[in-house]
């Protein structure tokens, strides 16, 4: 029967070791071990605790070591991120490098194509103006010819002369001019190869002729206010070409009615660039108009705004010799009342014309400066809802402006919506006017200060320019409005104000 060597133990089941030693104390023997060298592993570390600066040094040394070798490697990741970044955005150079050639290139492109696509839709459009005028179709009846010219006599045909145009001073007029006389050029040419025969070729030379002779006629002619008149001479005389032609020979009738019908649409444009010219001079002239209103309206304030510092300058002077009076007065008196009553009355004097003084500086930089009103007014009667008039003006009572505005030659008087001071009134006008250029009721005179704005636009816009001037949205329209109630003027009605001069003006 097994026996343990070390605790004694002994029995049937009992296992030992080839030393005889059971499982039991095997296990005892080994926790032993460690419990010794624990117990050595405890006691070495004491002897390091009681060494501390020896143990943190080495922690530091280490943290440090640690530390060093982890920014090592971040830098070495960074340094290899970087290298990719500066790879990706050379790449990224290149790329648009190649794209801004092909940009550039595809730009030219499409310049091009646009100049094709001008000169295509030109083209269609006189086709499709030739198409609607004459219906084109594979029959062709004298019935689709005007015969409004069967019994007019045959005209002598002028030579070709080269006027001078308008247009031509305009460099702009010019260039649109210049174009179109090319498509004139171009269609001229693509219908001279349709006649192969020699008669029809001279029908064709003389018609493009005569032609250009009535267009350079009615060019020539030309007036502001006569563009309606100047289309319709181009209608009549392509019409009376037409009969001519197709009378002369039936077999040219289909092709002779689509040269017409584009060289008519040419002819229009010419005649519309022509008179741009004379839109633009009248525009020129209203200005000028304009300017010289305003000449004359500045004139005349400026003579009140001199009559009005001669009257203060006046007042300042009364003042004066009053205080000095007073101060005379004061050097003789005796008593206390008595000075401490003449030394008041100064201060009120003194108070007085320092007021005087201010009115007379105000009225000398209105003169000198551009300090004034901008006024916005309405005059629903006159001219409808939603139209504004926009001025400026450098009186020191702005509504007198408003008031000379609404005289005889409005049937009603204005409403004002604000007024506006400012140091710098013509700048604040010009401002305004430009922000609302595209709402002119008159386009052609931009001295014209008719404008169509909503109100709530304006308000708006009054605001922003100068947040504490005051904005009267009402449109009174008193008079506007009172007219509409009376259905029957009463004959013996009696007129207020009546105005001898003004009377006699209105007749005249």
């Amino acid at each position: 029967m097994p026996k343990c060597k070390k605790c004694s133990k002994r029995g049937l089941f009992l296992r030992v070791n080839a030393a005889g030693i059971c499982h039991s104390c095997v296990d005892i023997m080994m926790l032993e071990a460690q419990a010794e060298k624990l117990k050595q592993s405890i006691e070495s570390l004491s002897k390091d605790l009681l060494d501390k600066d020896k143990l943190y040094q080495a922690i530091y040394e280490k943290a440090k070591s640690e530390g060093i070798k982890d920014i090592g490697m971040q830098i070495s990741d960074k340094e290899k991120e970087l290298s990719d970044c500066i790879t990706q955005i050379d790449a990224c150079r290149q790329d648009i490098t190649t794209l801004s050639e092909e940009k550039e290139k595809y730009e030219k492109s499409i310049a091009s194509n646009a100049k094709k696509l001008q000169k295509i839709q030109y083209l269609y459009k006189s086709m499709k103006h030739a198409v609607e005028l004459f219906e084109i179709s594979d029959t062709i009846s004298k019935n689709n010819i005007s015969d409004n010219l069967d019994n007019e006599s045959e005209e002598v045909l002028a030579t070709t002369i080269q006027l001078k145009l308008h247009h031509m001073d305009v460099k702009q007029l010019r260039k649109l001019f210049n174009q179109n006389n090319k498509m004139i050029q171009d269609t001229l040419e693509k219908y001279k190869g349709r006649y192969t025969t020699k008669t029809n070729m001279a029908i064709y030379k003389l018609m493009v002729i005569a032609l250009e002779a009535e267009l350079q006629n009615v060019l020539y002619n030309i007036n502001y206010g006569k563009l309606d008149n100047a289309l319709n001479d181009i209608k009549n005389i392509t019409s009376k070409y037409l009969k001519i032609a197709t009378d002369g020979n039936q077999s040219i009738a289909s092709t002779m009615m689509k040269f017409i019908g584009e060289i008519e649409y040419f002819f229009i444009e010419a005649v519309k660039i022509e008179y741009e010219y004379y839109v633009q001079k009248e525009r020129i002239k209203e200005e000028q108009r304009a300017i010289r209103e305003q000449m004359r309206q500045e004139a005349k304030e400026r003579k009140e705004l001199e009559q009005q510092r001669k009257q203060v300058e006046k007042e300042e002077e009364k003042y004066k010799n009053e205080i000095a009076s007073i101060s005379e007065q004061l050097s003789l008196a005796v008593g206390d009342e008595k000075i401490q009553q003449l030394q008041n009355r100064i201060a009120q004097l003194q108070s007085q014309l320092s007021e005087v003084e201010n009115k007379r500086e105000e009225i000398i930089s209105r003169q000198n400066g551009k300090a004034g009103y901008v006024y916005i007014i309405s005059n629903l009667g006159s001219f409808g809802d939603n139209v504004f008039k926009i001025g400026m003006t450098r009186r020191l009572v702005p509504q007198e402006r408003v008031n000379e505005l609404g005289d005889a030659s409005v049937p009603f008087p204005f409403d004002v919506h604000s007024f506006i001071f400012s140091d710098d009134a013509v700048g604040l006008e010009q401002n305004i006017h430009k922000i609302l250029n595209n709402k002119r009721i008159n386009k052609v005179n931009l001295r014209k200060e008719f404008f169509g704005v909503s109100i709530d636009e304006l308000e708006e816009l009054v605001y922003t320019l100068e947040p504490s001037a005051e904005f009267n949205r009402t449109l009174l329209a008193e008079q506007y409005y009172q007219s509409l109630s009376i259905d029957d003027v009463p004959e013996n009605l009696e007129i207020a104000d009546y105005d001898e001069a003004e009377y006699e003006d209105e007749e005249v």
